[in-house]
């Protein structure tokens, strides 16, 4: 699950990025996405350890990182969506931003569910 990790903090670092380039390095909040990548990347590498205690807290605290960024995400989606005329680009493209951050955190969520649930069943905790 570490390696999922790291590769949804690389997506959402690359999100975070291309958002802040795309509007033109206007709108710093645009990063949000890339702030939560590093969190989770971080928290990433800090699981990697042979000692399982720290890799099951260090992952849990993971989970809590997407769920917070899916959660801020989904509302700041609908949010948008409300109140949008859809005329300007730069919103056009913090929605699209917001709602692809939002999906790669569902997504991660739920690859991380099945993980521990399926560590739960076998045993392993």
């Amino acid at each position: 699950m570490i390696k999922v990790t790291l590769f949804f903090a690389v997506l959402l670092i690359a999100l975070g990025l291309a958002g802040y380039m795309g509007t033109g390095s206007l709108y710093p909040t645009a990063l949000i996405p890339a702030w939560i990548g590093v969190a989770l990347g971080f928290g990433g590498l800090l699981a990697i350890s042979p000692s399982e205690k720290r890799r099951k807290l260090f992952m849990h605290i993971n989970v809590a990182i997407g769920l917070l960024g899916f959660l801020d995400g989904a509302i700041e989606v609908v949010y948008s969506y409300v109140r949008a005329t859809f005329a300007n680009t730069a919103e056009m493209a913090a929605m699209a931003s917001k709602l692809a951050m939002t999906t790669l955190l569902l997504i991660y969520l739920l690859l991380c569910a099945r993980s521990f649930s399926a560590a739960r069943r076998s045993g392993k905790v």
